[in-house]
């Protein structure tokens, strides 16, 4: 072997006849089952191979791929493992000069195959497939970097790859302990063909560029969809984990692009299938984060969002048709209801690894997606319609409240802007009670910024606030004017809230928790007063009970007030307050204790009927809070008048009842300038006389001027469209006229005594003087 290889290297043109012999010797002993002398030619390729890199080592590679090809044809495990150890060997070599016409088509093609082998012996079966999977990575290291050869990432190629070392990988052991990255493995594991698989797919991901990225997921997508691996998930996710640890970072959205891809595909597939899809997309959202996750961020929640609205269709009708599927139903809606918790799941998992930017924007993004009465968005009618909105509603909200849970921002002008706000508060005035508890919810999440939450969680009247231990920070200038542009609108649902009679003991502690975040967190003395005022008009819901509310309910508000009115007298530090409020607590204690949290917020709540025959004792008066803040420095005037919500333009616009009387105001303030009344009657002489008809016939002209504009209402909207068109061209024409006389007197000057202009030589003058040369009087300058 010394002799040979000395002789090859002194003499590398004889090289490709050496091979080309031991070839051909190879190939014989093969045939005549010489094994013996055929590892001895292998052994001598293999030596000559590592020794030689001669420019002429091309011609030697073909006879030694042939001979490999011959081995791994054969159909003896030994001779199989034999030249794909070789191969693996020749893998390793970095070649001097390229080759145009080597293929590896068959290579792909045996060590695909050898990956499934099923051989009897399990031992032979391991080594048999762990041999596949060294030659597959013999294969992709030899030609992945060279730009020559045969490109790897063809389809054709991928299609055979991925699927075997996916299969390899399936017969790990179903557990989640998995790591992420590769880390020190026993020499045991190192051994079995599930570790060498995932080294091998992590290896081939981690060399894939841009453009290769989409061959080598799919097949993966399609691996799982075939052998149904979706349903139980651990395999899928494992996988993706494993793909998304191994690309590039910034090629992460191109793997999110192809699982949203895949759930389109699959809108009709069972719901397990469609929530595995899901939470995979869940897990591959989340590593992500750290990678290149911007272009697709809306594509992602739309994808999703689509996907909801599909399975919320498909529980009511209980087929993906749309048809008649009776049978099925209930299992339907129990497995879209799990589909659908996991594409909330994802949406907030999602939506957490964001920038608050973006946070902001997918809320926005989601709000207006959600259908409202009051928008243009189309509400479906009847009771199918109805059922929709209502599910799509709570779906959309519940979405909401994931993004919210994770959204952290101190600027609550950021937080909420404008055009989310107006429409999250429109949806907390709907009839339906677990839309309005979402609405809370969905508010609370954003102005609790300092996790001051569930320490509201019950409603008590604690004596001592200190035990909270309150996370407090004074107001910023950002959150005054927050609280400027939008405080009434919040005061306002808060009080629309409290006087709905589906409330439960949810939606108070909701309300409850509201009251004292926006004190702790937005609060000035501005702002805390009309939180007073607030609750002291809730308490008068409850005292005056116009809208006929139940015992419950009643007792609710009052126990709300004195729970609020309790934490906020001992946050302002008052101390005549603090014993105003005290006192009030201590004779509901005595006389009406269920006037009191306690007795109220309970599982079950101790009651009165005889709500109307209270004492004035046990209730918080405006006049007394008034006084004793007052006397510390707050605004008496502003705390002694009673809460009442301002009207919005919806309500003013809900308020007008044609379209006649809308435009009336406008149409008498044009009709008094109009060319009828042009030519004005002399100024009248003001006598006795004339006061007393005044007084006399003020009715009649009353009657007459209704009957004016009446009839100028009723000629604007019955008239043609000439004459109205007309009547506004002769207004135009007398403007303009009368802005003519103007320009006329500005330029034309001023008359002198004497009535004309004389020059230096006696002759009058006729042209005008420029209005920058004419003499004002004094008081006329500026």
């Amino acid at each position: 072997m010394e002799k040979l290889t000395f002789y090859a290297l002194s003499a590398p043109e004889k090289l490709d006849r050496i091979g080309a012999y031991l070839s051909e010797r190879l190939i014989r002993d093969v045939s005549r089952h010489r094994y013996g002398y055929v590892c001895i030619a292998m052994e001598a390729l293999d030596q000559l191979l590592m020794a030689c890199h001669c420019q002429s080592i091309n011609l030697f590679v073909e006879s030694f791929l042939k001979m490999v090809a011959k081995l791994l044809e054969s159909e003896k495990p030994n001779l199989q493992i034999l030249g794909t150890n070789s191969f693996v060997k020749f893998a390793n070599i970095e070649e001097d000069t390229p080759s145009y016409h080597r293929s590896y088509d068959f290579f792909v093609s045996r060590f695909s195959e050898m990956c499934h082998s099923s051989h009897d012996d399990l031992d032979i079966r391991t080594k048999i497939r762990m041999s596949g999977i060294k030659g597959l990575q013999g294969v992709v290291r030899k030609t992945v970097n060279d730009e020559l050869q045969a490109n790897i990432w063809d389809p054709q190629h991928m299609d055979k790859i991925v699927p075997s070392l996916l299969f390899n990988l399936q017969h790990v052991e179903e557990s989640e302990s998995r790591s992420p990255s590769p880390l020190q493995a026993t020499e045991k594991e190192k051994e079995s063909p599930t570790e060498l698989a995932e080294r091998c797919l992590r290896e081939l991901l981690g060399r894939a560029a841009y453009g290769n990225i989409k061959n080598a997921i799919k097949p993966v997508l399609i691996h799982l969809d075939n052998h149904s691996l979706w349903e139980p998930k651990i395999f899928a996710t494992c996988c993706f984990r494993i793909i998304m640890y191994s690309i590039q970072p910034q090629h992460s959205h191109l793997v999110i692009q192809q699982l949203l891809g895949h759930l389109d595909a699959n809108s009709k597939s069972a719901a397990t299938v469609r929530a595995g899809i899901v939470e995979v997309l869940s897990e591959a959202a989340v590593i992500a984060a750290s990678g290149s996750v911007g272009p697709t961020v809306l594509e992602v929640f739309n994808t999703l969002l689509r996907q909801l609205r599909l399975s919320i269709d498909y529980a009511l009708t209980g087929s993906y048709d749309c048809g008649t599927g009776v049978s099925t139903k209930i299992i339907k809606e129990h497995e879209e209801r799990m589909f659908q918790e996991a594409v909330i799941k994802t949406i907030g998992s999602f939506a957490s690894t964001l920038p608050t930017y973006q946070q902001s924007e997918v809320m926005v993004f989601i709000m207006n997606k959600v259908p409202l009465p009051s928008t243009q968005q189309s509400i479906e009618a009847g009771k199918a319609g109805e059922n929709r909105n209502r599910l799509t509603q709570i779906m959309l909200l519940k979405s909401l409240l994931q993004v919210s849970v994770g959204f952290q921002c101190s600027n609550m002008l950021t937080a909420l802007p404008s055009v989310f706000l107006d429409r999250l508060l429109s949806a907390a005035l709907v009839e339906d009670a677990e839309i309005r508890l979402f609405v809370l919810e969905i508010l609370i999440s954003f102005i609790d910024r300092h996790g001051n939450r569930q320490k509201f969680s019950t409603i008590s009247t604690i004596s001592d606030i200190s035990v909270l231990k309150l996370k407090v920070d004074k107001c910023s200038r950002q959150d005054t004017v927050f609280m400027k542009k939008h405080g009434q609108q919040l005061y306002r649902h808060i009080y629309l809230i409290c006087k709905e009679e589906s409330n439960v003991q949810a939606h108070y502690e909701a309300l409850y928790s509201m009251l004292m975040l926006i004190s702790i967190e937005l609060a000035n003395e501005e702002v805390m007063v009309d939180l007073i005022r607030l609750v002291l008009a809730v308490q008068e819901i409850a005292q005056i009970n116009e809208d006929n509310l139940t015992a419950y309910n009643r007792c609710a508000l009052f126990a709300l007030g004195a729970a609020y009115l309790n934490l906020i007298s001992q946050l302002t530090t008052v101390p005549t307050f603090c014993q105003h409020i005290h006192e009030v607590i201590q004779m509901r204690q005595k006389e009406a204790p269920y006037l009191l949290p306690e007795d109220v917020f309970v599982e079950r709540p101790r009651l009165s009927k005889s709500l109307d025959r209270l004492g004035p004792e046990v209730f918080f008066w405006q006049s007394k809070i008034s006084e004793v803040l007052g006397g510390s420095g707050y605004n008496s005037d502003r705390l002694s008048t009673p809460y009442v919500p301002q009207l919005t333009d919806e309500d003013r616009l809900s308020k007008r009842k044609s379209i006649g009387e809308t435009i009336s105001l406008q149409v008498e303030v044009e009709s008094r300038n109009s060319p009828e009344r042009e030519q004005r009657a002399p100024a009248e002489e003001i006598t006795y006389e004339t006061l007393k008809k005044a007084i006399v016939d003020s009715v009649a002209v009353e009657e007459q001027e209704r009957e004016r504009r009446r009839q100028v209402v009723e000629k604007f909207q019955k008239a043609p469209f000439e004459e109205i068109a007309a009547h506004c061209g002769a207004r135009a024409t007398l403007l303009q006229s009368k802005l003519n006389q103007i320009f006329e007197i500005t330029i034309r000057p001023p008359p002198s005594p004497s009535g004309a202009i004389t020059a230096a030589y006696g002759q009058p003058q006729n042209h005008s003087i420029p209005v920058y040369e004419m003499k004002f009087p004094d008081l006329c300058v500026y």
